[in-house]
């Protein structure tokens, strides 16, 4: 006869309830815990205060330093201690400089002023250079079958480096960009104004003789660049126009409207898809739409900028720069001289 199970006991061959654990296996997890903070506080970075931790150790080392536990193990039971693996957060941006929220509030103030007077209010950047060639292109899109691409991204593969300046109008919500194929400079970046005010601006404000330019702090459109300055002189003697120039301050580019009006749709507009010409880029720019209206038009400059210009103080003493009253390193107006006043008009 079949003698009877005590209570309890399960049979040979038979398994124990799902998600059911041994007794000894759970007491060792329960050492484990306690050994293990141990191992891994003195490899712990972040706040120790607060949330975000991380561990610069390997779930190897640490298995070997336990003596008892594989890897496996030892990554489920940090697990249960909210560790995770993860990669750095671009997020913090440095110690707030102490007049931003008042140039914030200038610019507010500035834009809409002229946008009520019926002037041109434009946001102007550079975008990152790109290499133009049979390489990897950012992000993903719909497709049967990838694109093959070079391994590797050496510029002497490329055809060129491509310079992408925006020009952003508030009011109208329309773009340009021009794309060069040489240096970032400020006199490139006035050219590409120059271009859009010849192309669109001057028939968009036909009877307006002012201009706002919204720009970061740093770059070829920075606060402190003497070339810059000089060429947007040039600019104003030219055209008649007086130029108000406004900087976001330090740390506060993403707030340049150009960035997600503009940059960022013509960045989703070509993901995934290899630039192997100039052609195909200025394809791409030119087809960017979105739900808002936006369009966008696109011009090339193949003409050579020289790097490193050095403008005089005497070149700078004959601007006609006025700065406001409120942040004057971020603030200023060029007005066009006389013909008189402009150095080898006569």
């Amino acid at each position: 006869m079949r003698s009877e199970r005590r209570a309890g006991e399960v049979s040979r061959g038979s398994r124990a309830p799902t998600g059911c654990r041994p007794a000894a296996s759970r007491k060792k997890d329960l050492a484990l815990i306690e050994e293990l903070p141990k191992l891994v506080e003195p490899e712990t970075g972040g706040d120790p205060e607060g949330k975000r931790k991380f561990v610069r150790i390997s779930l190897r080392s640490l298995s070997r330093q336990l003596g008892r536990a594989c890897h496996v193990t030892v990554g489920r039971l940090l697990k249960g201690l909210k560790f995770s693996l993860k990669t750095n957060v671009k997020r913090l941006t440095g110690p707030p400089h102490p007049d931003r929220n008042r140039q914030f509030r200038f610019i507010k103030k500035l834009r809409n002023l002229f946008v009520r007077a019926g002037a041109a209010v434009i946001s102007v950047d550079t975008k990152n250079s790109v290499l133009i060639g049979n390489f990897k292109s950012r992000g993903a899109r719909y497709c049967q079958r990838a694109d093959e691409v070079l391994a590797h991204d050496f510029p002497s593969d490329a055809e060129c480096r491509a310079v992408l300046y925006g020009i952003y109008d508030v009011s109208h919500n329309r773009g340009h960009v021009c794309v060069g194929t040489s240096s970032d400079t400020g006199e490139f970046a006035v050219t590409s104004i120059r271009n859009w005010w010849v192309q669109q601006g001057q028939a968009d404000f036909p009877n307006q003789r002012r201009l706002l330019v919204l720009c970061d702090s740093g770059g070829s459109n920075g606060c402190r660049p003497r070339l810059w300055k000089r060429e947007l002189q040039r600019f104003a003697d030219e055209s008649g126009v007086t130029i108000t120039i406004a900087h976001y301050p330090r740390g506060a580019s993403k707030w340049n409207p150009i960035e997600h009006r503009l940059f960022s749709q013509i960045s989703a507009n070509w993901a995934g898809h290899p630039l192997r010409s100039l052609g195909i880029m200025l394809g791409f720019i030119r087809d960017t739409t979105t739900q808002t209206g936006l369009t966008v038009t696109a011009s090339l400059d193949r003409q050579t900028y020289q790097c490193r210009i050095k403008v005089s103080q005497r070149e700078i003493n004959q601007l006609r720069l006025r700065r406001q009253r409120t942040c004057p390193q971020w603030n200023y107006t060029i007005s066009p001289r006389p013909t008189n006043a402009i150095p080898g008009s006569n």
